[in-house]
């Protein structure tokens, strides 16, 4: 039971994660003003005297069936997963005796989802704040990861060995994945994956005027530089520039880790896995900038990003010898 709900977990933090990126690339993410409701209810609200009682509560925030819908749908589904979670953490204890991964592990899960659960909340109240949006990003990455990391401990057994050094090496990977992932979000959250649309270059040049101090100040809001003036495109520039670099970073240490898993038999169907997953996710990042961020191509790239950081988990739940 416990190796079944800790797979079916993982699929649902998979769906979490996307749905939570349509929501917000599709500008849906105030689409309710409240939390953990919807204009005082538990549903989108759908008959007249429902919506003329909402409106008289929100009279400055009109409801958007479509948008409120999308944001609850999320709601509803990260719920469920908080469950879910909740299940895995009383099983783990339960059964800490015969499981391959620490209890303990379980049980920070559901401080991590409450966690989000907060972030949530505070996304909403704080009107979309740069600072919170990526933090609930990060979470919701993080939160996959690691059940990523406890189903696959506890399905798979480790067979894949390695020398020492190279083992450091995809370790580090997954930080470098979770760097570029506050990258992205960073990137997402502040508006500016359209900051510079030509590529390899940026506005023509491969070093275009930045503003790194307004760019990465995380304490302001949404638009606004650091002293309360709006964010300019000097600033927008920094940060996708960065995340450009990032990507590039990535791209170079995932095919030294393709190389490394190349040379184990055990391993290869692991190497052409990540290597596939990091061509798709570089081309999904260059097609958005051409298409102009097309929400699909978008949504697509979040996936990705998942996909890759539960590739490397799976990586690395295989070659390392640990308890948790």
């Amino acid at each position: 039971m416990f190796k079944a709900i800790s797979v079916f977990a993982v699929l649902l933090a998979f769906c979490v994660v996307v749905l939570g990126a349509y929501v917000r690339l599709s500008d849906a993410g105030l689409g309710c003003p409240d939390w953990p409701g919807c204009y005082g209810a538990l549903s989108v609200p759908q008959s007249e005297v429902a919506i003329a009682s909402a409106q008289q509560a929100y009279p400055d925030k009109p409801l958007e069936h479509a948008k409120a819908w999308k944001e609850m749908a999320h709601r509803y589904v990260a719920g469920t997963l908080g469950l879910l979670v909740l299940a895995l953490a009383i099983l783990a204890y339960r059964r800490r005796h015969q499981i391959r991964t620490a209890w303990q592990l379980s049980a920070g899960l559901v401080l991590l989802i409450t966690a989000q659960a907060l972030l949530g909340m505070w996304t909403v109240t704080l009107l979309l704040k740069p600072m919170i949006v990526t933090l609930h990003l990060l979470g919701g990455m993080t939160t996959f990861a690691l059940l990523s990391w406890v189903a696959i401990r506890n399905a798979m057994r480790q067979d894949i060995a390695l020398p020492r050094g190279q083992q450091w090496w995809l370790r580090a990977a997954l930080l470098i994945w979770f760097g570029q992932l506050m990258l992205g979000g960073w990137t997402s959250t502040n508006y500016a994956a359209l900051a510079c649309t030509d590529f390899p270059t940026c506005h023509g040049v491969w070093l275009p005027a930045m503003n790194f101090n307004d760019g990465f100040h995380v304490f302001r809001a949404l638009g606004q530089s650091r002293d309360g003036g709006q964010l300019h495109l000097d600033a927008l520039t920094a940060i996708q520039w960065t995340h450009r670099l990032g990507a590039l970073i990535v791209l170079l240490w995932g095919l030294v880790s393709v190389r490394i898993l190349l040379q184990r038999s055990a391993s290869r169907w692991l190497a052409w896995s990540l290597l596939v997953i990091l061509v798709c996710q570089i081309g999904l990042g260059i097609s958005n900038l051409i298409l102009h961020l097309p929400v699909v191509l978008a949504v697509l790239h979040n996936a990705g990003a998942a996909l890759l950081g539960g590739c490397l988990v799976l990586i690395n739940a295989r070659l390392m010898n640990t308890s948790y």
